[in-house]
């Protein structure tokens, strides 16, 4: 049965292996969570004049450098001046050349948004009218090729080293403690400590170039690791590797001087040994919670706690099934994993569930929002497979609790019968020595009579005494003569002694083996452990796959801001053009609340210096029109210290408001902020840039 199962478990893991390595290849460049959500000019606009700027506003904050916004003439030359800056908000703009011909401009961004993954894109406007241009304005590969897919890799395997890690310490100190004597226990941990490492190491070399030109020589560059090192990226990198030395010194104690203790000073070092082991498990993971999705957004200060419950729940239960799955499969046979340590892991896979159903479930609302983000958004797709496949999991789990109560049953009947065995040994002894009394009497009156005999024939023997002297006297000569071969059989008999050890170790090498080999097959024999094992080898396998959706879904933007970023696009379509002389900026707003997503759009006509007036539209995602409780408006010049200027519009009609006589007193860069509140105390203010005057 052994050598039927080893095969077929080796062939399984290749080929799971090859399928979450198939999935991460596939998953192409990393999509942001940072999208564009505006510019000005507009995509696809003509203007009169050349503009003195080029603003991008984005759905979250991003980190810019020297080269992240350019623009270029329809020649490919650079007509940008100067080095990006942030104008408010989540506004970035680039000073142009003045004096710039009529023609079609292509502007180029590539930047990295929040929560630490690359973006990218490009769009064109003209000035007087489009012409030809050399240059492509379809988007750069953010985080694409040969180093995007290293990148990929190496995520994927610092998930997989932290729960190997995690929920290997976890199954020996909760389920089985006798567990850290035994070497493959011990190695399955020691492994997710060294892969978390090196894919942590990798990740610090690989994060200039994943989030810049994408060239492999770069990973290399110093000057471009230090500049990785003052993100928050690189110091949530470098914070894990300094959290991952404290975890070399926990797995040193637990393999070391908790192994050597026993079983009742083990209890004393349990305690000490968990509070530190979930600190440094929570620090990990919040390295995690603290610069990807959870850090920005909706509702981040509750978001990133519920991001940590949610990885080291993942860790306890898949890095547990790993350590159980080792220990069934390659444990020793003369230490196998008892039916008890498995009953407990069982209660902790099933706490870990509830904890991952509680935070995903908030996780899913707060990065879908709606249900039709399910279907519309690859965000969306990738969580309906990864719930599929924690269902199929739970499926496969419940099969696996069944085996460990029947497992548990059989132990509980084996010491039933163990101990009647016992008893029943000791009432036949009883009564065996109950019925060794009379046969010892008889055998010493037998003893009595044969020693009578003997003292009559040493009567005769010694009436004969001459005769025997005579023959003594012979033998003596004959001993004397014998007596030098005496010492060379001692010689040969101690050569012989030496062989016979040997011969013995080897032998007993032999039945040592032979024994270890009998106590495998019956523990493979047994039928309970023997479902139970093929039941946590299918556990793995869908884990394993489980675990390259999860890294593909940390990759790509969630299903909120795609929508959003959807609403304006198609605002934005239906916008005037920027020839007519109004200015018009269009804002996601989200107040977390049901019905509070949409997009206000404000019109400024003609967005010059004196009078203007002003237009206010809120609509739904989906582009319909409908009414807020209040909404307000203020304008502020920060470079003149000028404002905030409130401005209280009159509702016209359904998701429309008006304002005459905006005053503006001075032209510049205004930022436009709008207060949009859809309930009573649910509201949240949006802001945007743009030139006026």
């Amino acid at each position: 049965m052994t050598q039927t199962i080893a095969p077929r478990f080796r062939t399984l893991v290749l080929l799971l292996l090859a399928a979450a390595c198939a999935l991460l290849a596939g998953a192409g460049p990393a999509s942001a969570h940072a999208a564009l959500t505006g510019s000005d000019p507009q995509q696809g606009a003509v203007v009169d004049r050349a503009p003195a700027q080029v603003s991008l506003t984005f759905s979250e904050s991003v980190s810019v450098d020297d080269d992240a916004l350019r623009v270029l003439d329809p020649k490919g030359k650079r007509v940008d001046a100067g080095s990006p800056s942030g104008t408010g908000g989540t506004t970035y703009s680039v000073k142009l050349h003045a004096g710039l011909p009529d023609g079609t401009y292509t502007v180029t961004y590539q930047v990295v948004s929040a929560d630490s993954h690359p973006v990218a894109g490009a769009y064109t406007f003209s000035v007087g009218a489009p012409s030809d241009t050399t240059v492509s304005a379809s988007p750069q590969a953010a985080g694409g090729g040969f180093v995007g897919g290293l990148y990929g890799v190496g995520r994927y395997v610092s998930y997989a080293g932290f729960a190997v890690l995690v929920g290997g310490a976890a199954f020996v100190l909760a389920c089985w403690p006798r567990g850290s004597g035994v070497r493959v226990v011990q190695r399955v941990v020691v492994s997710g400590w060294l892969a978390l490492t090196a894919a942590t190491l990798l990740l610090l070399l690989l994060r200039g170039s994943y989030t810049g030109s994408g060239k492999l020589g770069d990973v290399f560059d110093l000057n471009l690791l230090g500049e990785v090192l003052q993100t928050k990226t690189g110091a949530a990198l470098v914070s894990r590797l300094l959290l991952l030395a404290a975890a070399a010194l926990f797995v040193a104690v637990l393999f070391g001087a908790y192994d050597k203790r026993e079983d009742e000073e083990k209890r004393d070092l349990t305690f000490g040994l968990a509070v530190g082991g979930t600190v440094v498990a929570a620090g990990l993971a919040a390295t995690w919670a603290m610069s990807e999705h959870a850090s920005v957004g909706l509702q981040a200060g509750l978001a990133m706690p519920a991001d940590v419950v949610h990885m080291i729940a993942v860790a306890a239960w898949l890095g547990g099934l790993t350590a159980l799955l080792a220990a069934l499969y390659r444990g020793p046979a003369d230490a196998p994993v008892p039916a008890e340590a498995v009953h407990r892991f069982s209660r902790l896979a099933f706490g870990s569930v509830i904890a991952l159903v509680v935070t995903g479930t908030y996780q899913s609302w707060r990065q879908l929002g709606s249900w039709t983000a399910f279907t519309d958004t690859r965000y969306g797709q990738l969580l309906l497979v990864k719930i599929a496949l924690v269902a199929v999991l739970v499926g496969i789990a419940y099969l696996s609790r069944r085996w460990t109560a029947q497992l548990a049953q059989a132990a509980t009947a084996g010491v039933v019968r163990q101990r009647e065995k016992h008893e029943k040994g000791d009432k036949g002894e009883k009564r065996d020595k109950g019925e060794k009394a009379p046969v010892g009497a008889s055998a010493a009156r037998k003893n009595g009579k044969a020693a009578a005999s003997g003292t009559a024939a040493k009567g005769s023997k010694s009436a004969e005494g001459g005769k025997t002297s005579g023959t003594s006297a012979k033998a003596g000569g004959a001993k004397a003569g014998g007596a030098k071969g005496a010492g060379s059989a001692k010689k040969s008999g101690a050569s012989n002694g030496s062989g016979t050890s040997q011969r013995a170790a080897q032998l007993a090498r032999q039945r040592a083996a032979v024994d270890a080999a009998r106590q495998k097959r019956q523990r493979d024999a047994d039928p309970n452990r023997f479902g139970l094992r093929r039941s946590v080898l299918a556990e793995a396998g869908v884990a394993v796959v489980l675990l390259a959706v999860t890294t593909v879904l940390t990759q790509t933007e969630p299903g909120r801001t795609e929508e959003e970023a959807k609403a304006t696009g198609s605002s934005s379509a239906t916008a005037p053009e920027a020839s007519t002389g109004a200015v018009t900026l269009d804002m996601p707003f989200d107040t977390g609340s049901q019905n509070g997503r949409g997009v206000v759009r404000v019109e400024l006509d003609p967005a010059r210096t004196g009078a203007n007036d002003l237009h206010l539209y809120v609509e739904r995602p989906d582009g319909t029109a409908f009414d807020i409780p209040e909404v307000k408006v203020a304008l502020t010049q920060k470079a003149k210290d000028i404002g905030p200027l409130p401005v209280a519009p009159d509702h016209i009609t359904t998701g429309h408001w008006s304002a005459s006589a905006v005053q503006i007193p001075i032209g510049g860069d205004w930022e436009v902020a709008v207060t949009v509140r859809t309930s009573d105390i649910d509201q949240v203010t949006v802001s945007k840039n743009a030139q006026i005057g």
